[in-house]
C-alpha cells in the first residue's frame, strides 16, 4: 500500500510540473503596421518606412517557451518581409523571414501572420526587414526572458534596450537603387543612432538626444543591438566600464571592458554599474570601418547622455572612442568573448566532422544587366560590384522561394553546387592581387549547399584582398555557431587548428571575419530547412556576397519540416 502512495504522489508531482510548465508558456500576440510616415531628423523632414509609425518599431518581449504571433500589415508602397534574427525556428523555417529564402515578399495592400515558438533561447536578439534598404528604418528589439526567470548572474535593478542605427538624408530605396543602377557602393549615411535619435553632436538634433536616467550605486543591463545597415560600431560610455555577460543572446564569462564593438546584427548584454560621480555621462557610438580602397566613412558620432538622479546641471563627459580604423582593439574584443558553459541551453562543440567547408569572401566584379549604367574599376564597360563566396556571387530567385522549391522539389530555382572549397586558389590575402583581371569576375548565380539532417559542420569564412581587404560580418539563419577560431592572413589548415577553442569559445549567430583574416565556425544541422548565410552588410548582401545552406529532414516526424502555411504569400 506504501508503495502504491509512493507511485501515486510521483505521478501527482510529475503532473504538477508539467501542467506547471504548460501554464508558464503563452502566447504573445502583436500587430505590425508597416507603413510610410513622415519624420523630422537633421533639419530635414523625410518619409520613412516603419512599423506603427515609429523608430525603432515596437520592443517585444516574450519568455523562453512562449508562441510569438505578429500580424503584419503592409501598407507601405514596399515589398516587405519581417526576419527575426537570431531566433533558431526550430521545424518553424518557414516564419523566418527573408525574401525569396523562405518566403515571397508580402506585397503592398496585404498581410502576413507570423507564428513561432522561442524554444532554447534566452537573451537578447531583434527583429527588422528583410527586403532591399528597409531594415534601416523596420527594426526593434526583441527580448527574451529565462523561463527559469533567473540569470546565470545577480539581477539588475533594471533593463533597457540600446538600439544603435543608421541615418540617411534621403529615401533609402532610392540610395539602393541608384547604387545598383551604377554598379556601385551606395552613398554614406548621413548619421548613426541611439535608440532612434542621433544625438546632440548633429544638427538639429539637441533636444532629441536619449537620455537614460539611473541611481547612484544600482547595476543596469544594457541590451545593445547594432540594426545599423552598413556599419560596424564602437560603443563606450564616458568613465565607466561595461561587464559583458551575452551575446547574441547566448551566455559568456563576464567580460570587463570599456569598449564595445558590434558588427550589424550582433547584439550584447552588459552590466552598467553606476558608481561614479554623479552628473551626466556620455554614451557614444561611431563606426569601425576596416575596408581599404573604399570612399572615405561617415565617421561621425551618435550620442545619449546617462543622468544620474539628484544631479546638478552640467555639461555631459565625453568618452575617447577608438580611431575609426582600429583593427587591434577590434579584434582584441571580439577575439576574448568565451562562452559559459554552466548556462542554460549551453552545447559543446562538435568535435567530429561530417562537412568542412573553406569558402573565400570579398568583393569582385560581374557583368552588368538589362539597362544598367555601370561604371566601376578603370571604367572598363559592362562590368559592375559585386560580391561572393567562393566566386559565386549569389542572386535571388524571383518565381519562388527556395525553402518553396525544396519542400516542392521544384527545379530550376538554385542548384545545389555551391563548391565547399574555393575553385581559384591564389594567395587570398597579398594585396598585390587586389586589381588581379584574372580573380575578379564571379558569375552571378543561385547556388546552395545541401547537408544531411544532424551533419556537423565546420565553416572557415577566408578574407580577401580582391579589390580590397574588410572585415565582413556572416550571419547564418537558424542556428547559433561556435567561432572555435580566427586570425590574420591565410588559414593554415594544419598550425591554426592546433589553436582551436573547443572547450569554451563564443557562442554567436553573426561573427566579424577579420579584415585580411579568417575565422572558423561550427554547428550540428538538426534544423531542416532553407537557411540563407550571408554578409550583414547590406551593401554587400544586395551585391551577392550570400548562400543558402539546405538542411534535409531527419528520420522522425520530429526532425521533418511540415508543409507551409496556407496563407503564405506567393511570387
Amino acid at each position: 500500500m506504501a508503495r502504491q502512495q509512493v507511485a501515486l504522489l510521483l505521478a501527482l508531482a510529475f503532473a504538477l510540473v508539467v501542467l506547471s510548465s504548460t501554464a508558464s508558456a503563452a502566447v504573445v500576440q502583436h500587430t505590425f503596421n508597416v507603413e510610410n510616415v513622415t519624420v523630422t531628423k537633421l533639419c530635414q523632414k523625410h518619409v520613412i518606412t516603419a512599423v506603427n509609425g515609429a523608430l525603432p518599431g515596437p520592443t517585444i518581449q516574450v519568455t523562453e517557451g512562449d508562441t510569438l504571433v505578429v500580424h503584419v500589415f503592409n501598407k507601405s508602397p514596399y515589398n516587405v518581409t519581417i526576419h527575426w534574427h537570431g531566433v533558431f525556428q526550430l521545424l518553424s523555417g518557414w516564419a523566418d523571414g527573408p525574401s525569396y529564402i523562405t518566403q515571397c515578399p508580402i506585397r503592398p495592400g496585404h498581410s502576413y501572420t507570423y507564428k513561432f515558438t522561442i524554444t532554447d533561447q534566452e537573451g537578447t536578439l531583434w527583429w527588422h526587414a528583410h527586403v532591399s534598404f528597409l531594415r534601416a528604418t523596420v527594426y526593434g528589439a526583441l527580448i527574451i526572458l529565462p523561463k527559469s526567470r533567473h540569470y546565470p548572474f545577480a539581477t539588475p535593478h533594471k533593463q533597457f534596450p540600446i538600439i544603435l542605427g543608421e541615418w540617411w538624408n534621403a529615401n533609402v530605396i532610392d540610395i539602393e537603387n541608384q547604387a545598383q543602377a551604377l554598379g556601385v557602393p551606395p552613398n554614406n549615411s548621413n548619421a548613426y543612432t541611439i535608440n532612434g535619435r542621433p544625438g546632440d553632436l548633429y544638427p538639429c538634433s539637441k533636444k532629441h538626444t536619449y537620455k537614460l536616467k539611473v541611481v547612484h550605486g544600482k547595476t543596469y543591463m544594457l541590451r545593445i543591438i547594432n540594426a545599423a545597415l552598413n556599419n560596424q560600431l564602437f560603443f563606450k560610455i564616458a568613465n565607466h566600464k561595461l561587464t559583458v555577460v551575452a551575446v547574441d543572446a547566448s551566455y559568456t564569462n563576464p567580460y570587463v571592458t570599456d569598449v564595445v564593438l558590434l558588427a550589424p546584427g550582433q547584439t550584447a548584454d552588459v552590466l552598467l554599474i553606476t558608481n561614479q560621480t554623479p552628473r551626466a555621462y556620455y554614451m557614444a557610438a561611431r563606426p569601425y570601418v576596416s575596408a581599404q580602397n573604399a570612399p572615405a566613412p561617415d565617421n561621425t558620432t551618435t550620442t545619449g547622455i546617462l543622468i544620474y538622479d539628484q544631479l546638478p546641471s552640467t555639461s555631459p563627459i565625453m568618452p575617447i572612442l577608438p580611431a575609426y580604423n582600429d583593427t587591434p582593439t577590434a579584434h582584441k574584443f571580439s577575439s576574448s568573448l568565451t562562452s559559459l558553459v554552466s548556462s542554460p541551453n549551453w552545447k559543446p562543440v562538435p568535435k567530429k566532422l561530417d562537412e568542412q567547408i573553406l569558402t573565400t569572401i570579398g568583393l569582385s566584379v560581374s557583368l552588368c544587366g538589362g539597362t544598367n549604367k555601370c561604371t566601376f574599376v578603370s571604367n572598363k564597360p559592362f562590368l559592375r560590384m559585386s560580391a561572393n563566396m567562393n566566386n559565386a556571387s549569389f542572386q535571388l530567385p524571383q518565381n519562388l522561394s527556395i525553402l518553396q522549391a525544396h519542400f516542392f522539389n521544384k527545379k530550376g530555382i538554385y542548384t545545389a553546387d555551391f563548391p565547399g572549397q574555393p575553385p581559384l586558389k591564389f594567395n587570398y590575402t597579398d594585396p598585390v592581387l587586389s586589381n588581379s583581371t584574372a580573380l575578379l569576375f564571379a558569375r552571378q548565380s543561385t547556388r546552395v549547399k545541401q547537408v544531411k539532417y544532424n551533419a556537423t559542420v565546420e565553416i572557415v569564412f577566408q578574407d580577401t584582398s580582391l579589390i580590397g581587404v574588410e572585415n565582413h560580418p556572416m550571419h547564418l539563419h537558424g542556428y547559433n555557431f561556435h567561432v572555435v577560431g580566427q586570425g590574420f592572413g591565410n588559414f593554415d589548415p594544419v598550425n591554426d587548428r592546433k589553436k582551436f577553442n573547443l572547450v569554451n569559445p563564443v557562442i554567436r549567430n553573426t561573427i566579424g571575419v577579420p579584415v585580411g583574416g579568417w575565422a572558423a565556425i561550427r554547428f550540428q544541422a538538426n534544423n531542416p530547412g532553407a537557411w540563407i548565410l550571408h554578409c550583414h552588410l547590406d551593401a554587400h548582401l544586395s551585391l551577392g556576397l550570400a548562400t543558402v545552406i539546405i538542411v534535409e529532414n531527419g528520420p522522425t516526424s520530429s526532425s521533418t519540416l511540415p508543409p507551409p502555411p496556407h496563407d503564405l504569400p506567393q511570387c
